[in-house]
């Protein structure tokens, strides 16, 4: 198979770290490229390896002496019994210049709730096609999530071509069909590479068998796309989860906001609003476990403490004056339903945004995506499960948000049965005015 892009090992310095996700339907080789690139990478252990190369006698699988990797990511006996992967799982590993934080997602239809979940935090997103069947339906869904959910950089991996004898037109006949996808769909950046996941062409290694391909493999390919925005670098936001007041001898007046610091950096000293509520204020200190801190940064936990008696309590959010975002009453959302009773204009749900929660109805659907011509129709009746649509909602309270396009962070919620408290539809925040 040639020679290895990267090498795998021992990680030092300080490296990058790029989250990514999976998806392809059933049987396209998704979990076999997950184990291909854990086992080429060197990040599963000796015993792990003896493990699946027993499991795979047993099952009587395998193909000469190779195991069948396919059986280091599907976990659930479930999925060992189907072949199928049925629930997200994250798989770590790393090479000498970058850390990687994989989301496996199922493929089949019915779990495209998983996908969306899985794809909700990924920068990267590499799509599975058959090369004996090429882009179909389950395809363009993948697809639309990635879209959906804004996803900077996908990956079209097209696998098992050492089934269709490594054969360059059809390879680039997938690429071309899949590329008429992203553009309609206003995917940014893609890139294809032909793969077979079974044997190892083109994930690690470079193929012998593809002299046409000049392109990067795909762990080369991982190493070196551009992870984007760093959660430091956007605005600040810090949704209060609870407000610390202890009352005792040695702390009779503290009054401490606490939470997770969602994007951003705060510091000491900065002047800051609080949303919905409107109140402005100084910190004046931030506090650890560990003791006071001068300044905190994304996705730390920290209290805050301010100058003023500020009505914030959990559900505020709390910003710089300057970069603070939008009060809206009225929301027009994307909508990924994951229920299955449809949803209908006039339903009465709950929005869960950041920590605050908030009564609202669904006043008209906008919008519907048609995932065989990949365009918008007009207004449907209702959504059904796994269908991605517009929708305008009308809040019971006011909610601080940022469009999802440019803070993913405070640009999603999440639409919530009220009767029983399970999850009804993935949202994003649409552009504003």
């Amino acid at each position: 198979m040639g020679v290895p892009v990267t090498g795998a090992g021992a990680v030092t310095g300080a490296m990058s770290l790029l989250r990514l996700t999976t998806a392809g339907s059933v049987d396209d080789g998704k979990s076999t490229l997950v184990g291909r690139l854990l086992r080429d990478t060197q990040s599963i252990l000796a015993d792990q390896l003896d493990a699946v190369s027993r499991a795979t006698v047993a099952r009587g699988g395998g193909i000469g002496d190779e195991p069948d990797l396919a059986l280091l990511t599907d976990g659930l006996r479930a999925e060992r019994e189907q072949g199928i992967t049925i629930d997200v799982a994250y798989r770590y590993f790393a090479t000498p210049t970058r850390k990687f934080v994989l989301a496996d997602c199922p493929g089949h239809v019915q779990y495209t709730r998983n996908t969306v979940t899985g794809a909700s935090t990924a920068e990267l997103a590499v799509v599975l096609v058959d090369a004996r069947n090429g882009v179909v339906e389950q395809t363009r869904r993948h697809l639309a999530v990635a879209a959906f959910l804004r996803v900077p950089h996908v990956v079209l991996a097209v696998n098992k071509m050492d089934l269709v004898d490594f054969d360059e037109p059809t390879f680039r006949r997938i690429e071309a069909d899949f590329a008429t996808a992203a553009t309609s769909l206003g995917v940014p950046d893609v890139v294809s590479v032909p793969v077979s996941a079974l044997h190892g062409d083109n994930v690690a290694f470079r193929s012998d068998h593809t002299p046409w391909y000049s392109g990067p493999t795909l762990l080369e390919h991982l190493e070196d796309v551009p992870t984007g925005r760093e959660a430091v670098e956007e605005p600040m936001r810090f949704p209060v989860q609870l407000v610390i007041r202890p009352r005792t001898t040695n702390h009779p007046d503290y009054r401490g906001l606490s939470g997770r610091l969602a994007s951003g950096v705060l510091t000491v000293g900065d002047d800051v609003v609080a949303l919905p509520s409107g109140g402005r204020s100084t910190v004046t200190g931030i506090d650890t476990p560990d003791g006071p801190i001068p300044w905190a940064t994304a996705g730390e936990s920290v209290t805050v403490l301010v100058a003023d008696e500020l009505d914030a309590g959990r559900g505020e959010v709390l910003a710089r004056p300057e970069q603070a975002p939008r009060v809206v009453t009225e929301l027009d959302a994307d909508l990924c339903w994951l229920a299955d009773r449809p949803l209908r204009p006039g339903a009465r749900v709950l929005v869960k945004h950041g920590t605050r929660t908030v009564r609202a109805i669904v006043t008209e659907l906008t919008g519907r995506l048609d995932l065989h011509t990949l365009t918008h129709v007009g207004a449907p009746e209702a959504l059904e499960l796994n269908e991605i649509g517009g929708a305008r909602l009308q809040l019971a309270e006011p909610l601080a948000v940022d469009d999802y396009a440019t803070d993913r962070h405070t640009g999603g919620f999440l639409v919530i049965d009220a009767s029983d408290g399970s999850t009804l539809a993935a949202g994003l925040v649409a552009k504003g005015p």
